[in-house]
C-alpha cells in the first residue's frame, strides 16, 4: 500500500519541472492527482496513467480566484474529495536577476500576484473543501534563499518570505479543522529550466556548490521525500514547520 493511497492531491505548476516531479511521486504512492497549471499538463497526466495511476489536467491560473475555486471543484468532481494541496506554482526562471532598483513595478506586481496571491487563493479554496472532512495537508514551497540573504532577486525572495509567513500564520487558523500547513524551502535545484538559466548574477550553481555541505548538485528527486512525508499520515502531528532542503547551504 502506498504512503498516500486513496488520497486526492492538487499540485499547482505541475505541467513540468519540480511540480511534475511532485505529481509523479504522489501518484506512484497511490494518490489521485490534479495537475493544475496555466500550461497543458496532458503529458504528465498520460505519464501517470501509463504507470497505472490516476490523474486529470485542470488548466489553472492561480492569480484568479474563480480559477482556484474551479480547480478544487473539478478535483472533487473527479475524485470525491481533496486531501493534499501542494502550492508549487511560481514565477522563477522566467524573470531575470537584477539589482533591487532595476526591478520594474510591473515585474514586482506580477511576481507577487503569482507567488503570494496565488498561494493564498489556493489555500483558501483548498481549506473550504478540507474543512468538510476535518482533515487536510497543505504544502507551500518557499526557498532556502530567504535564510541566506542572497542579493539580486529581491522580488522573488520577498514573495518566498511571504509564503513562509503564510505557512506560520495559516496553521494557527486551521489547526482546529484538522488541517496541517507546512512548507518546503529548497535550495538551487537542477530542474530543466534551472539548467537553461544563464543569468545567475553572482549566485550560480558553482557558488551554491562551494557553500554546500553535501558536495553535489541538488536534484528534483531530493525533494520528493519531504513532499511525501508532509502529504502522508506520517506527518499528522506536524504543522507550521519549514523543511530546509539545500544540502547544508543553510542551517535552521
Amino acid at each position: 500500500m502506498g504512503r498516500v493511497e486513496g488520497r486526492v492531491a492538487i499540485v499547482t505548476g505541475a505541467a513540468q519541472g519540480l511540480g511534475a516531479t511532485y505529481a509523479r511521486a504522489l501518484a506512484a504512492e497511490g494518490a489521485k492527482v490534479v495537475i493544475a497549471d496555466r500550461d497543458s499538463g496532458a503529458a504528465v497526466v498520460e505519464e501517470i496513467r501509463a504507470a497505472g495511476g490516476e490523474a486529470i489536467d485542470v488548466p489553472t491560473d492561480v492569480r484568479e480566484e474563480a480559477a482556484t475555486l474551479e480547480m478544487v471543484a473539478k478535483a472533487v468532481e473527479a475524485f470525491g474529495k481533496l486531501d493534499i494541496m501542494v502550492n508549487n506554482a511560481a514565477i522563477f526562471t522566467a524573470v531575470e536577476r537584477k539589482g533591487f532598483d532595476e526591478i520594474s513595478v510591473d515585474e514586482w506586481d506580477l511576481m507577487h500576484a503569482v507567488n503570494v496571491r496565488g498561494t493564498w487563493l489556493c489555500c483558501r479554496a483548498a481549506v473550504a473543501e478540507m474543512r468538510k472532512q476535518q482533515y487536510g495537508k497543505i504544502i507551500n514551497i518557499s526557498t532556502s534563499r530567504i535564510f541566506q540573504g542572497v542579493p539580486f532577486f529581491l522580488h522573488y525572495d520577498s514573495t518566498k518570505g511571504a509564503v513562509l509567513a503564510i505557512t506560520r500564520s495559516l496553521c494557527k487558523e486551521v489547526g482546529d479543522d484538522g488541517i496541517r500547513v507546512n512548507c518546503i524551502a529548497p535550495g538551487s535545484t537542477m530542474s530543466e529550466n534551472v539548467r537553461k538559466r544563464t543569468n545567475w548574477k553572482g549566485s550560480g550553481a558553482a557558488a551554491q556548490l562551494a557553500n554546500r555541505m553535501i558536495k553535489r548538485e541538488q536534484l528534483p528527486d531530493d525533494l520528493v521525500g519531504a513532499v511525501l512525508f508532509l502529504s502522508s499520515a506520517e506527518s499528522d502531528f506536524v504543522t507550521g514547520q519549514t523543511m530546509l532542503i539545500d544540502g547544508g547551504v543553510s542551517t535552521h
